[in-house]
């Protein structure tokens, strides 16, 4: 590891660079319309956690966004280990993306840009506090804002589109929760800023099936509960059956699965974490401890 990447590694233009070396061109379509995709996976003590379950979400993003990247899944997943390795981090924060990339001079036909991937690691730093961990956050339904239909964006293919997001986020603020979540405008918890959302009445775990992101932590805490006999449904969960849940959380790649112990000013059960909940991150912590869907980094 060179002391230059201790601050975090970046794959740009085919070389590897540190962090503050990297750069996007101010021309490109990433840039200027957020034409673009990325995708995040961590690296805990060491090791990727399902680093080719991105990949291969990525991926599909990319054809989604009629885009190409310059490089095979396997070219990709050695620049992400690489990045990892050169840091020398053993928590990371890895993020590839794909960007539209500059058009030629008198065109705005995005056919004629050559797409641009870009990736990067720098130390992970979790979506929550100690105390959001143990206690549970806060969350307010928002108000103001809804989320973006999926008709317009899809929100399956992960984007840059987060206005709608950052206003619920201040909204929340100024009401003094942690976080938000967003509804459909038709009555209908989605998802939240970096996260999507689970909720438990009777020892049944109930999560959005349409208007948010196809979470890889999302789909290892379905895959949890199935293994530890926890009855789950993906379906509409209306606003109303999220405030009375008894217990509520929150899955997130910079986090795992954390607990929500407050709704608007409805505190759920008896305001700490539930049984079921901690069953879920008790089994999502030994899933990494066990080395499950590992690639471990091999560090110079």
């Amino acid at each position: 590891m060179s002391d230059d990447f201790a601050a975090g590694c970046a794959f740009v233009e085919g070389a590897y660079v540190p962090l503050a070396r990297a750069g996007v061109p101010v021309m490109d379509y990433g840039f200027l319309r957020s034409d673009a995709t990325y995708d995040v996976v961590h690296v805990w003590d060491g090791a990727f956690f399902r680093l080719d379950d991105h990949l291969d979400r990525f991926e599909r993003n990319v054809s989604a966004l009629r885009m190409r990247s310059p490089h095979t899944h396997e070219e990709m997943r050695a620049i992400l280990i690489a990045c990892v390795a050169k840091s020398g981090l053993r928590d990371a924060y890895v993020e590839m993306i794909l960007t539209r990339g500059v058009l030629p001079l008198g065109t705005r036909d995005p056919r004629r840009a050559i797409n641009r991937f870009t990736a990067f690691a720098v130390p992970f730093v979790s979506y929550a506090s100690a105390k959001q961990k143990s206690s549970g956050f806060h969350v307010m339904i928002a108000r103001t804002v809804e989320r973006i239909a999926p008709e317009a964006v899809d929100p399956t293919v992960k984007n840059y589109h987060w206005a709608d997001l950052t206003k619920g986020l201040f909204e929340a603020y100024d009401q003094g929760a942690d976080t938000v979540i967003l509804t459909d405008g038709k009555g209908a918890v989605v998802e939240g800023p970096g996260f999507n959302v689970f909720c438990i009445k009777n020892g049944a775990v109930a999560t959005p099936d349409r208007g948010g992101l196809d979470g890889i932590t999302r789909r290892t805490a379905l895959e949890i509960a199935a293994e530890l006999g926890i009855h789950t449904q993906e379906e509409r969960v209306s606003v109303e059956r999220f405030l009375n849940a008894d217990e509520a959380f929150l899955t997130s790649t910079a986090g795992g699965i954390l607990p929500i112990t407050r709704v608007d000013e409805r505190v759920l059960g008896n305001g700490a974490p539930g049984p079921v909940t901690l069953r879920l991150m008790e089994a999502y912590a030994a899933w990494h401890r066990e080395g499950r869907y590992a690639t471990p980094v091999p560090y110079a």
